[in-house]
């Protein structure tokens, strides 16, 4: 884009679909992420590659989970495969990632994709179209979770096929992908704020339930995705800040869009909040209630539950969520991203009997 400024309405362009190389820090990295749902079997997936353009290496993984097991051992389909040299200059508009990955081959720029994975072993296959239903969304520059960096989200039309232990299992749904690039001064839990430097967790609003208080500590690096689509006419995609919530339990929502009537918006992040309740055993959100209003007054409201989990981490989880809305049923995701530490101080609290 030059030297120009960018802002939350600079297009994207057709170079933004291959890698990129901003910076010469060791911390430069570039995510590939793809989402997709099996509703009527509480079927949630991933597939994502986190590649650090100055090391030539590049992390995948696809995992797939329901209601059958949350952790590793348990879900329906899981492969980490770590650190992989990549070739320089690989081209993300027609990539197979090294190490038995996942592949990549742009159809239109900017708007469709043909991904594709096989585990012979297992078993199991992905063949999927992704087809976009509107030009990727930016994320407000300067806004926490990614700041400075550029981050693009965009929802589709997703149709192909997953082979699961031999079954095979049709896809058609709406969901999201995302991309981020740049710099990040290490890994995104390492908060670099002077509270995480201090070890001093402040709380900007004190009060509530105890474990919610333990929630909104800032320097924790907490990030909360949450989106829910029903069709390319209604939904919402934000990100959630309970660092900056009240003592009742609502969050804001810092960046995001409303979806209605066909037509996205971007939500006003001063009349937009979101509120969870955890399950007092998992700790995982359960239940949301989801209130926004975008820029240009339109409003909705949503209603969530959790249908079934993904903890990679041992802390927070993926849920695949079912959502209500307008009078429909919609469905997407709740990223639930914690420090370990804080998720056990949050999780006693939630779990205390006396």
């Amino acid at each position: 884009m030059g030297t120009e400024t960018v802002t939350q309405d600079t297009p994207f362009v057709p170079e933004d679909d291959t890698y990129h190389q901003v910076s010469d820090d060791p911390f430069e990295f570039e995510t590939n992420w793809w989402s997709f749902n099996i509703p009527e079997r509480k079927i949630g997936s991933w597939l994502h590659a986190g590649y650090h353009a100055n090391r030539n290496q590049v992390t995948w993984r696809v995992f797939v989970w329901d209601p059958s097991g949350a952790d590793l051992g348990r879900l329906a389909y899981y492969k980490n495969v770590a650190d992989v040299a990549i070739p320089a200059g690989a081209d993300l508009r027609d990539l197979t990632f090294p190490g038995g990955g996942y592949s990549v081959k742009m159809l239109t720029p900017l708007m469709d994709y043909y991904i594709a994975y096989s585990d012979e072993d297992a078993d199991f296959s992905i063949e999927l179209e992704f087809r976009a239903v509107h030009p990727p969304h930016r994320f407000t520059p300067g806004e926490a979770p990614a700041m400075h960096n550029p981050h693009l989200d965009q929802l589709c039309r997703i149709t192909g096929e997953l082979v699961l232990h031999g079954e095979r299992i049709p896809v058609d749904c709406h969901s999201v992908r995302d991309r981020t690039w740049g710099p990040r001064g290490g890994h995104h839990s390492q908060s670099q704020k002077p509270e995480y430097v201090r070890g001093n967790y402040r709380v900007a609003v004190p009060g509530g339930p105890r474990w919610r208080e333990i929630e909104r500590e800032r320097g924790r690096g907490r990030i909360q995705y949450i989106f829910g689509h029903t069709d390319a006419e209604t939904g919402f995609l934000s990100f959630v800040r309970p660092q900056d919530g009240d003592a009742a339990g609502w969050s804001p929502m810092n960046v995001g869009w409303l979806l209605k009537d066909g037509v996205f918006e971007r939500l006003d992040k001063t009349k937009s909040r979101s509120r969870n309740f955890r399950d007092p055993d998992t700790g995982w959100s359960a239940h949301m209630q989801v209130d926004m209003t975008d820029v240009t007054g339109r409003t909705m409201e949503a209603e969530g539950f959790a249908v079934s989990h993904m903890c990679e981490h041992g802390s927070g989880s993926n849920a695949l969520m079912r959502w209500e809305y307008e009078g429909r049923i919609g469905w997407g995701e709740d990223q639930d991203g914690w420090r370990l530490d804080h998720f056990a101080k949050m999780l006693n609290a939630l779990r205390a009997t006396r």
